[in-house]
């Protein structure tokens, strides 16, 4: 359940972007901190890294002057410290680069929990408008893969380019030590692939990434919603559209991903030239140097072979840059769910008057909808106490994207909502059980329901029985979210809740799901009976409309045909007026309920 404030909800202009942004700040500096990064395991990691590579190019110089001198047949005992040598760096290499994975992994694992637990922490103190507005995938996207893609900053960004840079100039320092003017070929090279390829790489992701990240989300929404409503989808005949919308989005993150691919074999490729040019410019400096006598060969053994390893430091660079960007692109969507994530807005205009005559709600002119698109509109509606009004239409036509504004849950994109001093509560379809007693469960609407107020709301909701056959009553324990109840034991619970609740308007979306047609019908009557006895208004969003006598009216939704240069516009009110009137006058809606009670079960 989510509950509103009273007053009045100004109007936001079609087609403006609902997602707040952070000003010009750099997302991924306003995340980091909820990392908790301590940078003492970083430097750890940094350590470690660099000892392992270093003992890479230690072993590449070691083999390489052991080989070059083991040629010249001198006495064993002058190559006993290179063999020993080279055993050490190629055992050493392994077991650094093994504590270098477990320190730079525990600086990732541990940040991604606290950033998890810091961006929960926000969401729960922070206005609901900031997660109502995102489909449910989106915000699974959010606080699963985007945290990864930000805690990965740290392991495949930060810490590979503080290990570049260390092993970067010690290798220079030792090349340079045989021949100062192959070192300084080397840093050349190294800051070709080092500075240039990472640059090209930050620069080719920037667009790949943005299409990347909102590509994986809309998969993930468009997933989800087929894996939870498919067979609604089928039955209002929806299904193909949503199909063809996944495989579209499935689409855009294959080529996503083939674009970045092509910036890595790219980036791949510099690398790949810039160890060439080191190793070919060592050659042509080296065999001068040897010839002049300021190089013996075993050292030109060292000075060309070198390079070979330690292009492996910078190799990563340009995966790093991507990473980078990725990052600050997951930043930028976590930036987006955070409290104060927009900037201070102008003064809002003074609250409008009160639903005129006495009226708890009232809706004009609504559209209501999401960032992308406008669902439903031009919605008129006035409840006066005791009213109770029916939402009827076809899975996705907007029944729930309505209430969800009605409630100011989501902003209007036309129209005005005005909402007298009672405030107004929406009771979700899919609302939250805690992991507590069915009484602490129900004090959620209110915390001074007493046991006798709780058994009434269950006993409305018909839920004495299941009640009283519980070993502990009251103080039975629910699973975590009610795992341990059935669906429709969990619906009519919900509702129980909202019975207990302080709100003047219940806005109830589907309170028959999951339940046999008959205890469905008995909900729906329980809630208009509840409304006429207590002065409350009540709207109920339902698919299903035998239940609909209950109503003192319906509004029913359609969906806006199809004109002959696209698809149709938002859904619209096509029929309104009493159940008994809809079904002597609106044909297709005396279809639906004949066909409902032909199958006897809930549409």
């Amino acid at each position: 359940m989510s509950a509103r404030t009273p007053g009045t909800t100004p109007a936001t202009a079609p087609g403006t972007a609902a997602a707040p942004h952070a000003g010009t700040r750099d997302p991924l500096r306003r995340v980091l901190p909820m990392l908790e990064v301590r940078w003492s395991r970083v430097l750890r990691a940094v350590v470690l890294g660099t000892l392992a590579l270093g003992f890479s190019v230690g072993l590449a110089a070691a083999a390489a002057w052991l080989i070059a001198r083991a040629s010249q047949m001198p006495p064993v005992l002058q190559l006993s410290v290179a063999v020993v040598a080279v055993r050490a760096f190629g055992t050493g290499r392994g077991v650094l680069r093994y504590l270098e994975r477990l320190a730079s992994h525990d600086v990732a694992l541990r940040g991604m929990a606290a950033l998890r637990a810091n961006l929960y922490d926000a969401l729960a103190r922070g206005p609901v408008t900031r997660v109502v507005a995102l489909r449910r995938g989106d915000l699974l996207a959010r606080v699963g893969a985007d945290v990864d893609a930000v805690g990965d900053v740290v392991v495949r960004a930060l810490i590979p380019a503080g290990v570049a840079v260390g092993v970067g100039l010690g290798s220079v320092i030792l090349v340079g030590a045989f021949l100062p003017a192959a070192g300084l070929t080397l840093l050349g090279c190294l800051l070709l692939t080092g500075v240039l390829a990472p640059w090209l790489a930050s620069r080719a992701a920037a667009s790949v990434e943005r299409r990347g990240a909102a590509a994986r989300a809309e998969v993930t929404g468009r997933a989800l919603e087929l894996l939870e409503d498919g067979q609604q989808l089928r039955v209002a005949g929806r299904l193909d559209d949503r199909l063809a919308g996944l495989r579209a989005a499935d689409a855009r993150l294959t080529r996503s991903t083939h674009d970045g691919a092509r910036i890595s074999g790219t980036s791949a490729a510099i690398d790949a030239g810039a160890q060439t040019l080191a190793v070919l410019c060592s050659l042509l400096l080296g065999v001068p140097a040897v010839a002049a006598g300021a190089l013996t060969p075993v050292e030109l053994a060292v000075v060309v072979l070198t390079p070979l390893a330690v292009f492996e430091a910078t190799s990563t660079l340009p995966a790093a840059a991507v990473q980078l960007r990725r990052s600050r692109e997951a930043a930028r969507r976590l930036v987006a769910l955070l409290p104060d994530a927009v900037p201070a807005a102008p003064a809002a205009p003074a609250p409008g008057p009160a639903p005129a005559g006495g009226d708890l709600l009232e809706l004009d002119g609504v559209a209501a909808g999401w960032a992308d698109r406008t669902v439903v509109a031009g919605v008129d509606l006035a409840l006066r106490p005791g009213a109770v009004v029916a939402l009827a239409g076809p899975s996705g036509v907007g029944k729930t994207t309505l209430l969800l504004t009605a409630a100011g849950l989501l902003p209007v994109r036309a129209g005005q909502v005005r909402a007298a001093s009672g405030g107004t509560l929406f009771v979700a379809e899919d609302g939250h059980l805690f992991g507590t007693t069915v009484l602490e469960n129900l004090r959620v609407a209110r915390p001074d329901v007493t046991e006798d107020d709780a058994r009434d709301a269950l006993a409305a909701v018909g839920l004495d029985t299941w009640l009283a056959a519980l070993p502990d009553g009251l103080d039975a324990m629910l699973g975590p979210d009610g795992a341990d109840v059935s669906g429709g034991e969990r619906r009519r619970l919900l509702v129980a809740r909202a019975l207990l609740a302080p709100a003047g308007v219940l806005l109830v979306d589907e309170p028959a799901e999951h339940l046999d047609a008959a205890t469905a019908d008995a909900l729906v009557g329980t809630l208009a009976a509840h409304a006429r006895a207590t002065g409350r208004a009540v709207v109920v969003a339902s698919h299903r409309l035998t239940p609909l006598a209950s109503a003192d009216e319906v509004l029913l939704l359609g969906a806006a045909p199809a004109g002959p240069g696209g698809p149709g516009g938002p859904a619209r009110v096509v029929a309104r007026g009493p159940h008994d009137a809809l079904l002597r006058d609106d044909p297709g809606y005396a279809w639906a309920a004949a066909q409902e009670r032909a199958v006897g079960a809930p549409g």
